[in-house]
């Protein structure tokens, strides 16, 4: 997805809340509580399945998993709007925290949290 893109989807998602008069519940804090939500909805998809389930969905469980996606991703895309978050390159600057963060040569095969790796 390019940035045009991505603003193209914000463009269309506040004319469509705009027409329907929800943006008077769209407030930051609203929308992240529905994202949290939709978030859990995804995990419970998930929840009893294996390493191995997880990896080999039904035809059920990848369209309802496609579905939870597509409401965190735009409930995430409302409230970056709301909080004038250019998405695109928040994305950009945190991938290059985290490569300063996670250097390649120290945690290749290791998941930890950053802080957790010593010198």
């Amino acid at each position: 997805m390019k940035a045009n893109e991505l603003e193209d989807l914000k463009v269309r998602l506040a004319d469509f809340a705009s027409r329907r008069d929800w943006d008077q519940f769209h407030s930051p804090k609203n929308l992240s509580m529905a994202l949290i939500a939709e978030a859990a909805e995804l995990v419970e998809i998930f929840q009893w399945l294996s390493e191995e389930q997880s990896q080999n969905l039904s035809a059920k469980q990848q369209t309802a998993s496609e579905q939870e996606l597509a409401d965190i991703f735009i409930y995430l895309i409302r409230i970056a709007d709301k909080l004038n978050v250019n998405l695109y390159d928040a994305a950009l600057k945190k991938i290059n925290i985290n490569e300063q963060r996670y250097p390649e040569n120290k945690v290749k095969g290791d998941a930890r949290r950053a802080e957790d790796y010593t010198e």
